[in-house]
Order: C-alpha cells, then structure tokens, then sequence
C-alpha cells in the first residue's frame, strides 16, 4: 500500500485527500487542455462558419455530429490503452506499458478506415438518418471530408492515451495547443477564400481539420517512437504477454459499446433537430457545441481520474482507489457548477460567438441556459464511467449507459419534442434527466464495489 507523509496535525485520510487533489489536479490540468483542444477545432469551425451563412453552419454541425459519433465509438474501443497502461505502470511493469500502446496502433488504423468507408456514403448516409434536400447534401459533403480524418485522430488519441496512462500529459497538450492555431490559419483560408483558394464555407472547415488532424497524428507517433526512456517501456519490441491483449480487447468492447450508445443518442437529439428545420438545427447545434466544448472539463477530470483508479487499482490499494474515485467527482462538480453559472447569465454573449442572426438569437439562449444544468450531471456521469473502468469493471457501465441514453434519452426526446410539439427545448431538457439517471446509477455502481476486497 502506498504510504502517504502525514503532516503536523494532519489525519490520515487528508493527508490521502491532499495528495490525491494536488495529482488529480496535476494529471488534469494538461489533460483538460488538451481534450479542449480537441473539441475546440471543432468549436472555432462552427464560429468561423456561423459568421458565413446559418445554412452552413447546420451542415457543419449534422455532418461533423455523425462524424464525431464514429470517432467516440472508436476512441472507446481504444481506451484500453489508458486503463492496461496505467495498471501496469501501478503495478510497475513498465514493459507492458509499451506492449499496450503498440497493440492498440494497428486497432487505430483498422478502426479508422472502417470510419472512413461509412462516413464516405456522404448524401446516401445522411438519407439514411432522416435528413432530406440541401441538409442531407450539405452535411453529406461534410462528413466525406471529415472521413478523411478518422485515422489519424484515432492515432493522435491512443497515443496521448498511453502518454497520459505514464502520468505524462503535457506532450498531447501542448501539440493540441499548436493545432488549434494551425486550424484557425487554415480555416480563415479554406472557408472565407483567400487569394486562389475559392470560399468554401462548412465544406472548407472540414477540410482544415483533417489537414491538421494528420499531422497531429505524425508529430505524437514521432515524440513517443523517440522517448529517451523508449527501452524502460519496450517501445519497439514485441509483445511480452500475448494474453494481455485480450484483456485490453475486452476492455475496448464494452467501452466502445457504451460510448458509441450515449454518443449515437446525442447525434439522435441533433438529427431530431434536423427534423425540425434547418433553424432548429443550427440553435440546438450551438447548444450542443457549448456542451460538448465545456463537456471536456469532465473528460479531462474523468482521463485523470481512471488513471489515478488505475494505478492504485494495479496496486491493489482498495482505500486509494476509492477515494481517487470520489475526489475526481468531487472536483468535477465544483468546475462544471461554477462554468454552470458563467453560461446562465452570459448565455447571450455565448450565443454571440456563434450567429448575428436575429431569428437564430433568441432560439439558441433558451437553450443555452439549460446547458448550465446539464453539463454538471452529463460530466459527473462521464468522471464515473471512467472510474469504473479504472477498475477494470466495464460491462455494467456500458449496460447503463445504453439504457439511459439509447433505452431511455432518444424514444422520450421524440415523445417530447415532435409528438407533444415542444421542439428542441423538448430535446434539451430530455438530455438533463437521462444525466440524471445516468450519475446515479453508476456513483452507486462505484460506490458498491469500492466495498469489495480486491484480490
């Protein structure tokens, strides 16, 4: 068991608390940031957008919405390589650590070709999901384009997955950090025109971030094949333990299950949106971006968090992993309500960000403020599924995210926001209960097997 310095008029169980906050914070901090990378691409895609038109500003988000959908499946199916890395790296069995990143490349780059072949149906897919005319050729022409970036975010994730399992953040961070300003560059070029490069709207942002997505990919893969500690980790050698790469498998299954579940049902409120109209479509998509941008506080928490459950799990540290578990909820719920409260009474500088459109205005605050709830509950589910997996326990997990999001979340949405007419307000305040209910069940999943002798 891991001993923590108790200082002078200290107990026991601060002096735990002390030191877990202070590497919670450590290990979040630069994860945060970087998770904020990711999504802020995204964010500053649909700004640049929204100033050029509000129709492309609904093709960006449908066709990036299906998109990001195959990319969360994927990344789940991936995040065995957070969870082997930081059990080894407890367990201090460093050469497993590199066992777990090099398994998981190839899975990357099959995963990301599967993503591609079925972001390329383009129109025909979006069809397929319900959108009809210009939104289904508009965000068809998105998501071909977009396509084209699945691999190498894939490759960029993994490998940041297993700097991050190392407890070795910032290197993700900081080469996030050079992307977005590369992306802006680009999207200033590739959407408005510049010189002899035509405006290109929502189909030349989505060009701008698969550009910088694969040199992302390059330039991580490039840091982590050159570690100077590259042979403590057995980086470039083969598998030691065959076996322990099913165990990673099973891992990825069941939280690629879940999280392809929770983010096909969030991409189910977007394509409802659609039904609605194209001005519907671009309000909820302006919500959904604020949420999904300050969603990845949590992840960012809930990345931190697994590898603190992690490490003390592969310590078999019963009471250390428990309180890892309870500290990142914790710590999440003071973040998110505070950023909770700065988007209810800024809500309207917000939206400002996105549109000038005066029809768009007022439809977009009404559900921004309810953002403000959300994000407290969708982001402590998300810090106690990633719990959970620290631990290895994934399948109840999944089982209760399929349940909430896709059993209960999509068919009440529908009920409420297309048969009883309460329109995209409707879609919103459905996504509050089913976090709800989600936070719930899996604090007390938690809850129940931190009671539980580990072997």
């Amino acid at each position: 068991m891991y001993e923590t310095p108790i200082r002078p008029g200290e107990t026991w169980l601060g002096a735990r608390l002390r030191r877990h906050l202070g590497e919670l914070i450590r290990l979040a901090a630069p994860t945060i940031v970087s998770r904020l990378g990711v999504l802020m691409i995204a964010q500053v895609d649909a700004v640049m957008v929204g100033h050029a038109a509000t129709a492309e500003l609904a093709y960006l988000n449908i066709g990036n919405a299906v998109v990001i959908n195959i990319v969360v499946a994927c990344m789940g199916l991936l995040l065995g390589t957070l969870v082997m890395t930081s059990n080894a790296f407890g367990a201090e069995n460093y050469r497993a650590c590199g066992a777990a990143w090099r398994r998981s490349l190839p899975a990357a780059v099959g995963l990301g070709l599967a993503g591609l072949v079925i972001a390329w149906q383009g129109r025909g897919l979006m069809e397929v999901l319900g959108q009809t005319g210009d939104l289904a050729a508009g965000s068809g022409a998105v998501a071909r384009i977009m396509g084209l970036g699945v691999l190498p975010v894939l490759i960029f994730l993994t490998t940041n997955f297993f700097l991050e399992g190392l407890r070795r953040p910032v290197p993700g961070m900081v080469l996030m950090l050079l992307a977005n300003l590369a992306n802006v560059a680009l999207n200033w070029v590739f959407i408005y025109g510049a010189g002899p490069v035509p405006a290109m709207g929502a189909e030349g942002a989505a060009w701008a971030t698969t550009i910088v997505r694969w040199v992302l990919a390059a330039a991580i893969v490039a840091y982590v094949w050159w570690l100077p500690d590259r042979d403590r980790f057995a980086l470039r050698d083969p598998d030691p333990d065959p076996d322990a790469g099913r165990v990673q498998r099973r891992i990825g299954y069941a939280t690629g299950l879940g999280m392809t579940a929770e983010s096909a049902a969030f991409t189910a409120m977007i394509l409802f949106a659609g039904w609605l109209g194209e001005l519907p479509a671009a309000a909820y998509g302006i919500a959904f971006n604020l949420l999904s941008l300050f969603f990845m506080v949590a992840i960012g928490i809930g990345g931190a968090t697994s590898v603190r459950v992690g490490i003390a799990f592969g310590r078999r540290d019963r009471a250390d992993m428990e309180l890892a578990g309870w500290t990142g909820l914790g710590v999440n719920t003071v973040l998110a309500g505070l950023i909770g409260l700065v988007i209810f009474f800024q809500a309207d500088l917000l939206v400002s960000f996105y549109t000038a459109d005066p029809a768009l205005t007022p439809l977009a605050r009404s559900l921004v403020v309810i953002v403000a709830g959300v994000l407290v509950l969708d982001g402590g589910q998300a810090v106690m599924a990633q719990a959970l997996r620290g631990r290895r326990d994934v399948w109840v997990p999944m089982a209760f995210q399929i349940a909430c999001y896709g059993g209960v979340m999509v068919p009440v949405a529908y009920w409420v926001a297309i048969p009883l007419a309460h329109g995209v307000q409707g879609l919103i305040w459905t996504v509050l209960g089913a976090s709800a209910l989600s936070i719930l069940l899996l604090a007390g999943r938690f809850r129940l097997l931190a009671r539980r002798t580990l072997e």
